[in-house]
């Protein structure tokens, strides 16, 4: 849907990022049953349904550098392109989303 124009980021430098502990936030826009069986440590989850109400409150710093993910890529793609929408200047949505996170066994909590 936005893929041409949606900054992207991979699993590698997700995994990358968080073990060398940087100044991120991670995103999870997968609905909240989806949510609580397994997430990246350290996310926090507002589904793509609700971005544009509740990131503002959730990361008031549009300047923030955040990772959105969800199950492949698609959701996460939507999520991203609404946010640079209302101002978010650094947002990437994570290629493949948890599909590919799972298959190089990265850890879900």
């Amino acid at each position: 849907m936005f893929q041409t124009n949606t900054p992207q980021i991979t699993v590698d430098e997700v995994q990358k990022a968080i073990n060398e502990k940087k100044d991120i936030i991670l995103l999870d826009v997968r609905t909240p049953e989806e949510y609580s069986r397994g997430k990246i440590e350290g996310s926090i989850n507002i589904s793509v349904e609700n971005i544009s109400d509740q990131i503002s409150t959730a990361v008031p710093d549009k300047n923030k550098t955040i990772y959105a993910y969800c199950l492949s890529g698609s959701r996460s793609e939507v999520a991203v392109a609404m946010m640079k929408q209302i101002g978010y200047a650094n947002v990437f949505s994570m290629t493949s989303g948890l599909l590919m996170w799972r298959s190089k066994k990265y850890p879900l909590v």
